[in-house]
Order: C-alpha cells, then sequence, then structure tokens
C-alpha cells in the first residue's frame, strides 16, 4: 500500500501559527472514485482511502510507515517569508516623474 506524509495546513480563517506543526499519514487512491448514478455521490471500491492518521512529526509517521511495511512519500513544508512592514508603509505612494 502507497501512502503519503505531509505537513497539515492550517485553515483558511487561522492566522497564527497553532496546530500546524502535526504530519498526516494518508493512504492513495487505488482506484478511480465514480459518481453514483441514484444518489449522485462518489463511490470508490477502495475504502482503505478513508484512512487518515497524525503524528507529531515526519520520523514518528516514517516510522510508523516501516512498521507497517508501506510506501510512503514525504511531501516537505513549504517556507514561508514575512517581509516585516510597518503601518505606515500603507500610506507610501510612489512619485512619478514627468
Amino acid at each position: 500500500m502507497k501512502v503519503r506524509i505531509y505537513p497539515k495546513s492550517k485553515t483558511q480563517t487561522q492566522s497564527g501559527q497553532a496546530g500546524t506543526g502535526v504530519w498526516v499519514l494518508e493512504t492513495e487512491r487505488s482506484s478511480a472514485q465514480t459518481p453514483d448514478p441514484i444518489m449522485g455521490w462518489t463511490q470508490s471500491g477502495d475504502t482503505l482511502n478513508q484512512i487518515k492518521m497524525e503524528f507529531d512529526s515526519a520520523k514518528k509517521a516514517e516510522l510508523f510507515a516501516k512498521s507497517q511495511g508501506w510506501m510512503y512519500t514525504i511531501s516537505k513544508p513549504n517556507s514561508r517569508q514575512i517581509d516585516p512592514r510597518s503601518y505606515s508603509d500603507n500610506f507610501v505612494c510612489d512619485m512619478v516623474e514627468k
């Protein structure tokens, strides 16, 4: 079975960094999803795609995947660089010389 290990992202309404140190182990889909003709919901023949586990670190998730004999890929977190600005920078306008 193939699994993917990636860092949990924060929600769109979250401005802080709380809860972002969690790593998620999720199984990859082995079969395609198809729409159900009666209800319109998507269905799949594979129930293992419902497995989603959270770990404190990528190393713990990697050790768990190795202990189960699963093939895994680890996605690195995106680095974020915040440029410090002051409130007065909002009111600076560029003067164009003519």
